[in-house]
């Protein structure tokens, strides 16, 4: 008996060393948030910029502020009363676009529901367009896709823009799914190649109730577009309904998130939830300005980002402080001059949360 009960209690010691191990590595380690370089930029007389992106475990973390990062050169702590680092509002670097696009077959314009779809249409203008610029495109079976709302109208103009919606008609009943979003790809970032700002992030938002049925484009081509280097930061969301609908189809498209509505009274719930996660995705962008102590030769600077919640991660890069120095006096509030083959976006180290 004393030997059953010997091996019996030896399995429970192990597994409440385990336990004790994995409560003591949670407390000394609140996880790891990946910081990604976008760009970075230096100039005299001794300003320091770098745009980045801050998420955990592929989440946004936003509302970060100043204090919450730490700047080192060399290995060595500057200190933010001699760097006078701030956060600088990412739009004087960079611009947002979103496409909502959508379908508007005979199975749209015909269910007599065009009126809720309009409605969700308003609502997601309205709530993404208070930080960016929202354009609304319709596609039938069409090769084109139409232009209800361009990206350059006013808010007055959007408004008379959707109102047109409710009165569309399909030019082609059928759907040309794979070829709108390849059309919408393709207008996206002409519009967003006309804006003077260096940095550029679009999104494609797309809704449709049914499978491709024109295939003019078919779903191989789609995806090898989708796949180009020119569009392999943009973020794609799907919103669909309908029994015709598939989540695999619809996951082909959205491959930042896709949303389902069980039925059409629901659209408008999905696409609040979509404008939800464009908000959140945006709050990730920093831009950080600071004033480098460095008066020259070539030095490594790393950003380390530390959130409320004690997550923390870095990244790292070299710049260049040839000649350096006051006066001028450095001014952190300055805004960046960005060099658009600097732009990097490269992937982050998992175990360390930091960037190579």
């Amino acid at each position: 008996m004393p030997s059953n009960v010997f091996r019996s209690a030896r399995p429970r010691a192990g597994l409440l060393i385990a336990l004790v191990f994995a409560l003591l590595s949670a407390v000394g380690c609140g996880g790891s948030l990946d910081v990604i370089r976008i760009n970075s930029s230096e100039k005299k007389p001794n300003n320091v910029w770098v745009f980045f992106t801050v998420e955990n475990d592929e989440e946004p973390v936003g509302g970060l502020e100043a204090e919450s990062f730490k700047i080192y050169e060399d290995g060595q702590l500057v200190s933010p009363f001699e760097s006078k680092q701030v956060i600088l509002n990412p739009d004087v670097a960079a611009v947002m676009y979103t496409m909502l696009l959508l379908d508007m077959s005979g199975s749209v314009t015909e269910s007599g529901e065009v009126d809720s779809l309009a409605d969700a249409a308003q609502m997601f203008s309205e709530r993404v367009g208070q930080s960016q610029k929202v354009g609304v495109y319709a596609f039938d079976g069409s090769e084109d896709i139409t232009p209800i709302v361009q990206f350059t109208e006013a808010q007055g103009s959007v408004e008379g823009g959707i109102e047109r919606l409710r009165s569309y008609k399909a030019k082609d009943p059928s759907t040309n799914l794979h070829g709108a979003v390849v059309k919408g790809l393709e207008e996206l970032r002409e519009a967003l190649a006309k804006d003077k700002r260096p940095l550029k992030f679009g999104t494609l938002v797309v809704f449709s109730d049914g499978t491709d049925r024109a295939a003019r484009v078919t779903r191989e081509e789609m995806l090898e577009v989708l796949d180009k280097p020119e569009y392999e930061h943009y973020d794609l969301f799907a919103v669909g309904v309908g029994a015709e609908m598939n989540e695999s189809d619809l996951g082909d498209v959205g491959r930042e998130g896709t949303e389902m509505a069980t039925d059409r009274g629901k659209v408008q719930e999905s696409f609040d939830r979509v404008a939800e996660r464009i908000e959140a995705h945006m709050k990730r962008f920093y831009l950080l300005s600071y004033c480098t102590p460095a008066r020259n030769g070539r030095h490594v600077v790393r950003i380390e980002a530390n959130d409320p919640e004690e997550r923390s991660g870095s990244l790292e890069y070299e710049f260049d402080a040839n000649k350096f120095g006051p006066p001028p006096e450095c001014n952190p509030d300055r805004p960046p001059d960005f060099d658009l083959d600097n732009v990097d976006l490269p992937q982050e180290n998992p175990e360390e949360g930091v960037t190579e």
